[in-house]
């Protein structure tokens, strides 16, 4: 099982970024999808998860009404929309496949490697 993010980068406070996890290895559209940030020295935080139909998803408060999860069953890859972006938001983002729909980092089993999203003020 691979699950591969990509997307992060640097941008400037108020901008916005696409995040991309493509997963390879296993049935994706059973999983629930996550994303996780951790920012330096900080515990990991959960950012959003999405049902396996894409019908739903949660968020946490500190990102609601400005980052968008969604997934697309058909290519294996789940996506997190983030707009408005503030340097609080500078972190390690990482995807995560479960079977749990949730927001605890135990029930996600499968993690990505992680990609940079750094905010500049």
């Amino acid at each position: 099982v691979q699950l591969q993010a990509f997307g992060g980068g640097l941008v400037q406070a108020g901008g916005s970024l696409r995040l991309s996890c493509t997963a390879s290895g296993l049935a994706f559209s059973r999983y629930i999808m996550g994303w996780f940030r951790q920012a330096p020295g900080k515990e990991r935080e959960f950012v959003a998860a999405v049902r396996r139909s894409g019908g739903s998803a949660a968020y946490a408060d500190s990102v609601k009404g400005r980052f968008t999860i969604s997934r697309d069953n058909a290519k294996n890859t789940v996506y997190l929309l983030m707009n408005s972006l503030e340097p609080e938001d500078t972190a390690i983002y990482y995807c995560a496949g479960g079977m749990t729909y949730g927001s605890a980092a135990p029930y996600y089993g499968y993690w990505g490697q992680g990609t940079l999203v750094t905010v500049s003020s």
